[in-house]
């Protein structure tokens, strides 16, 4: 059990450390401009991400759940998407955030992931919450989330798409781009 306290520990101290990067970001950006899209649902998807922790936490501890025999298999996935995570960080640099926050007349970045998908964060985000909860067998929380994460993703892209279509040289950076997969657009 001290694994997964620990694993959980590390995980939260990481967001907690994301959201000093966004709100360093958000207010940076705002200083040339920028503003947000998306604050209806912004809440919602707080809630949903702060409760997977509380989920994943109690369906470990109250069903005595243990790291699975192949726990090294979305182990090993995880640590792919925090890779992942990273290079995405890192590529948007002070445009990352967890809001939408949107700097009028802006290019778009369309490097690292984002020069192959428009959303490489959003997979990288729905592969951890499938993953995480596979690394301890706690099923119930990876499938609730799964389907929570869809629904509020189902809001927030076409938000985020539409402000940036609207504020920024989206449309011209990620015409025939996928949403999730590299390709051109079907």
């Amino acid at each position: 059990m001290i694994v997964f306290f620990l694993f959980l520990g590390a995980l939260i101290l990481q967001r907690l450390a994301e959201l000093v990067i966004a709100r360093r970001n958000e207010t940076f950006l705002r200083s040339k401009g920028a503003f947000e899209a998306g604050q209806e649902h912004y809440k919602w998807m707080v809630a949903i991400h702060a409760s997977f922790f509380f989920f994943l936490l109690l369906e470990v501890t109250l069903f005595h759940k243990e790291p699975a025999t192949w726990w090294w298999i979305p182990f090993s996935l995880f640590l792919l998407a925090q890779m992942a995570r990273v290079w995405c960080l890192r590529s948007l640099g002070a445009f990352w955030n967890t809001k939408i926050i949107i700097l009028p007349g802006a290019q778009v970045v369309a490097r690292g992931p984002y020069k192959y998908i428009r959303h490489p964060n959003y997979c990288i985000v729905t592969m951890e919450i499938i993953t995480i909860p596979l690394v301890f067998q706690a099923y119930f929380t990876a499938f609730l989330f799964l389907v929570l994460n869809a629904v509020i993703l189902s809001v927030r892209i076409p938000t985020e798409e539409r402000a940036l279509q609207e504020a920024t040289d989206y449309g011209q950076r990620f015409d025939g781009k996928n949403r999730f997969l590299p390709g051109d657009e079907t």
